[in-house]
């Protein structure tokens, strides 16, 4: 057979065995797969250390570059920071203890019969002002007065034999002096007297109690006040000591009771044991309007122990009626007044580690951290125990950025009373709204210092 025979070629090709190159081929190419994901974690590896080190690098490494620029600015914390002062002045500051109180009357009178009857008349108009004594209501005193005529005639027939026995024992007495009776039929009769004797007496109790009755019929207001909303209607049938006709509540004076804390009435009782007479103020629900001014009448005896507070009344004459009985107000109640003592505003007290503290003005344009002693406040304004005196400039506006020794701007209009000096007030006026121009760089300082040392 021919060796170049295109069908013997093609058999030979296929019973060919192959040559091991080509396994070697694929078994070696997820390897170049791996090598290359290695090299892109790599290079993503040290594109992110770079990029951190960009970012982590020094402010001051920054505003040197920036002064190399050309630009010269300065880091943040190097700016002044725009501030409103107030100066610490000198006043009278009122001692003030509030308490949560109630508007008391000194007298609620709830009017029932004394007696039982049916209710004739009203004398009264809902919401009326009544004094003491004024006509109110009428009981039906028709059987008490035929209960009168009753006990007029029992005791009339009582002392006609009164009088009688009298007479007779008058005469037994006589004759016994004669001898003509016995001193037992004298003493049976003088007997006889005083047991007619005390039914006279019974009897005239009997008049004199339905007397009262019929005067307990006329219902009277037992104080000076307003006459509430009517309890019954003309015709019911009241019994004695039950049924309410009406309510009477003394609205001048008036009075507040409030409480305050336990810790409070050492200073409140020695001013009441010295005679001073102290004014109470009462202010509304909001405590935001006055109501009413008064004056302390009385502290009570006892501390109540689940509270932990004690009870004051205080009176107002209330002649404009603006206290409503029941009504809730908040009272405050003056005590003392510190006198010229240093004041600094409110607004520029402080809270942290040193305690109390405030930014103090160290010259024109730089501050100070100075921790003080607080005492009383009036709401605006504090006393300043230590610390502080006259004079003193403290930041009131712009404090949430300070720091010891931070450089500061008085902005136009932000200072109070009593505060910068003329020249400090002229700068600030005439500072521009824009950052201000920086200075050198930190980097530029030390390469100063360097070329100095060489």
């Amino acid at each position: 057979m021919n060796e170049s025979s295109p069908i013997r070629t093609d058999r030979a090709r296929a019973f060919q065995p192959e040559t091991p190159s080509a396994p070697t081929r694929r078994r070696f190419r997820p390897l170049r797969w791996m090598l290359l994901v290695l090299a892109l974690l790599g290079l993503g590896a040290v594109g992110h250390r770079w990029y951190e080190a960009r970012q982590s690098k020094p402010e001051g490494e920054v505003a040197a570059t920036s002064g190399r620029g050309g630009r010269g600015g300065r880091g943040p914390h190097d700016m002044p920071q725009a501030v409103g002062i107030a100066a610490v002045t000198t006043g009278d500051v009122p001692v003030v203890l509030q308490g949560l109180g109630t508007v008391t009357p000194l007298a609620t009178v709830t009017m029932r019969s004394q007696i039982s009857g049916y209710l004739t008349e009203i004398g009264f108009r809902e919401g009326q002002m009544v004094k003491r004594g004024d006509y109110l209501a009428q009981i039906d005193s028709r059987p008490y007065e035929a209960l009168l005529a009753q006990y007029q005639g029992q005791l009339a027939r009582d002392q006609a034999l009164l009088q009688n026995s009298r007479l007779d024992l008058e005469r037994f007495r006589r004759l016994s002096q004669q001898d003509s009776i016995s001193k037992q039929n004298v003493d049976t009769q003088g007997a006889l007297v005083k047991q007619n004797e005390g039914t006279v007496a019974a009897d005239q109790a009997l008049v004199d109690q339905q007397r009262l009755n019929i005067t307990y019929t006329r219902i009277v207001s037992p104080v000076d006040g307003r006459v509430g909303l009517r309890q019954v209607d003309v015709g019911n049938y009241v019994t004695a000591g039950n049924t309410a006709i009406v309510v009477v509540t003394q609205l001048h004076p008036i009075s507040v009771v409030f409480t305050l804390p336990e810790d409070d009435v050492a200073r409140v009782m020695r001013q009441v044991r010295a005679g001073a007479k102290l004014t109470v103020r009462a202010y509304d629900r909001g405590d935001a309007h006055e109501i009413a001014t008064g004056r302390l009448d009385t502290v009570d005896n006892q501390i109540d122990t689940t509270t932990g507070t004690v009870k004051l009344r205080a009176l107002f004459q209330n002649d404009d009626e603006a206290l409503f009985p029941n009504q809730f107000v908040n009272a405050k109640l003056t005590v003392e007044t510190v006198k010229d003592a240093p004041l600094v505003p409110n607004a520029a007290l402080l809270q942290g580690t040193p305690g109390t503290y405030v930014y103090l003005m160290d010259g024109d344009s730089k501050v100070t951290v100075r921790p003080i002693k607080t005492g009383e406040t009036d709401g605006t304004r504090t006393v300043v125990l230590s610390g502080l005196k006259p004079g003193d400039r403290v930041v009131t506006d712009g404090t949430d950025r300070l720091r010891e020794g931070a450089p500061v701007r008085v902005t136009s209009g932000a200072t109070a009373q009593g505060g910068p000096s003329g020249e400090a007030g002229h700068a600030a006026e005439a500072a521009p709204a824009q950052t201000p121009t920086a200075g050198p760089s930190e980097g530029g300082e030390r390469r100063g210092r360097r070329r100095q040392a060489q």
